[in-house]
């Protein structure tokens, strides 16, 4: 009997070994996390810069309200439309944009997913943001009002989109070492996706390795209550402190560079525009001022004024404001000074107007030349892409000129 019992157990330990041998060879690769091949984030080349041809071109894409792709239907199409119509109409239009428009950046204004149709937040945004990470291109993005509606707060989406292939987004200012002041700042701020950007200038010129042209992302929030009325979100002080630091600091350290005085720029000639969602109220106002393109539903704006005009205007630096969330308006128009300006809805999930096709916003920094090599940004126009068969090209106008606003 007990040489029964020693010839079991030797079959059965035989048995568990050739077991955890299999699970050894045949599948722990796909088991162990160690295993697994690693593949990191894959940055763009920085700085942003000029091209050699003088130009940095954005495309501005507003209110994307991608859903679950190719089952998400279409919203405000004609009924021809209709039943072929989804998310994917959305990502091949924002295919078609870069093919036309070849630009140096792509910027992403808000409602980038419609949160209440997305069943996971993080595959809809991979789904949305497709398109520019295979063309390689440089991109950022705020938040909406609309994007924390689905499984990911508003700090994870942010976390998420600076961790995409070729973002150059932040969660909020990174604290700079050359620049206390700003670090401090950088302490309670509100919202996630507060950040700046810089641009140099041409290779070869002699503005290289200096930023000539900044780009500020705003939070606007999404909504909030405010005496005990629902309203949308508003920039907060908090948001403008930083961002009045910003642009004193880099004045400040355009004056103290160890670089000779005739390769610096006077500040007043280093330009900023700047991107958030939400729509200040002042824009109400321009129902009654000229514009450019079109007026067609009433400015969705929140009911508390923080004063975010009077802080670009007492800036001096940001020439044109970039928003959505309204998406049948895609008009610019002028306040003190500063143009402000709708991208027009880009997503077919988001609401619209039939027949009216969906657009994109093209923002064109232009370089001055100098007796021998590029200068700063000498003007800044805009146009829109329809999205229709020929991509036709509309309202292009100058929204900034060096000369003219000496």
């Amino acid at each position: 009997m007990e040489a029964l019992n020693i010839r079991y157990t030797f079959l059965y330990l035989t048995f568990v070994f050739a077991i955890i041998y299999l699970l050894q060879t045949l599948i722990s690769h796909k088991l162990i996390l160690g295993r697994q091949p690693i593949t990191l984030k894959q940055n763009p080349h920085l700085p942003l810069r000029f091209s050699s041809d003088g130009i940095f071109k954005i495309l501005q894409v507003a209110d994307m309200h991608f859903g679950n792709g190719v089952v998400t239907r279409c919203r405000d199409v004609l009924p021809s439309e209709f039943d072929r119509c989804s998310d994917l109409n959305t990502t091949r239009f924002l295919r078609r944009l870069i093919d036309e428009e070849r630009p140096d950046f792509v910027a992403f204004t808000g409602d980038n997913i419609f949160g209440t149709s997305a069943a996971d937040a993080a595959e809809s945004l991979f789904e949305v943001f497709g398109p520019v990470m295979e063309s390689r291109l440089p991109w950022a993005a705020i938040l909406g009002n609309h994007d924390q509606e689905s499984t990911m707060t508003r700090e994870e989406l942010m976390t998420l989109i600076s961790l995409m292939d070729y973002s150059v987004s932040q969660i909020n200012p990174a604290e700079d070492p050359s620049s206390p002041a700003n670090a401090r700042m950088v302490v309670d701020i509100d919202g996630f996706g507060n950040y700046n950007l810089r641009v140099n200038g041409a290779p070869g010129s002699h503005l290289a390795n200096s930023s000539i042209l900044s780009l500020y992302f705003l939070d606007s929030g999404d909504r909030a209550t405010v005496n005990g009325r629902r309203t949308y979100g508003w920039i907060k002080e908090s948001q403008l402190r930083w961002l009045r630091g910003v642009s004193q600091g880099f004045e400040g350290q355009k004056r103290d560079s160890n670089q000779s005085a005739d390769l610096i720029l006077p500040p007043a000639e280093i330009p900023a525009l700047a991107f958030f969602h939400i729509p200040v109220p002042e824009v109400r106002q321009l129902y009654f001022k000229e514009i450019v393109g079109q007026f067609q539903e009433a400015v969705a704006c929140s009911a508390v004024n923080s004063g975010v005009l009077q802080t670009f205007v007492s800036m001096g630096d940001v020439k044109a404001v970039f928003m959505g969330h309204d998406h049948t308006n895609d008009f610019c128009g002028n306040l003190d000074g500063i143009w402000f300006c709708y991208g027009g809805g880009c997503g077919y999930h988001g609401y619209g107007k039939a027949g009216w096709p969906r657009r994109a916003r093209i923002i064109l920094a232009e370089l001055g030349k100098g007796e021998r090599a590029w200068t700063g940004v000498k003007r800044i126009r805009t146009w829109k892409r329809l999205d229709d068969e020929k991509m036709s090209k509309i309202d292009e106008q100058v929204l900034w000129d060096l000369n003219s606003s000496i």
